[in-house]
């Protein structure tokens, strides 16, 4: 993927999250009459909401660091190995930071 194309898909998605974290900050319950009954059903609504905020927050650091990665010149290339990421794997996700090698063996580790 040529730096142009990555860099309008990066700043797309970023957008996208940013717009995301923002309605899951919002109060998600609103304003409304509750029963007893409601609390557990909010308290799952509220941790599901808070769940999903981590992960936006999660991606949305990722795309800022390849952003930085393509303004040094470094984007597409492994930040462990520095071996080339695969194209195909830079289409699906364009804040991948590591070659499939490389983040599995990251994700064995966890």
């Amino acid at each position: 993927m040529d730096d142009t194309t990555a860099r309008e898909r990066l700043e797309k998605i970023l957008a996208d999250l940013d717009r995301s974290i923002g309605v899951l900050q919002g109060d998600p319950v609103g304003i409304r009459e509750y029963s007893a009954a409601d609390a557990g059903s909010d308290l799952t609504d509220a941790d599901r909401a808070q769940a999903m905020l981590t992960v936006a927050t999660t991606q949305r650091r990722a795309v800022i660091d390849a952003l930085k990665r393509l303004d040094e010149g470094t984007y597409g290339r492994c930040v462990d190995c520095e071996k080339p990421v695969p194209d195909g794997r830079l289409e699906a996700r364009p804040e991948a930071a590591r070659c499939v090698e490389c983040q599995g063996k990251r994700e064995r580790r966890r």
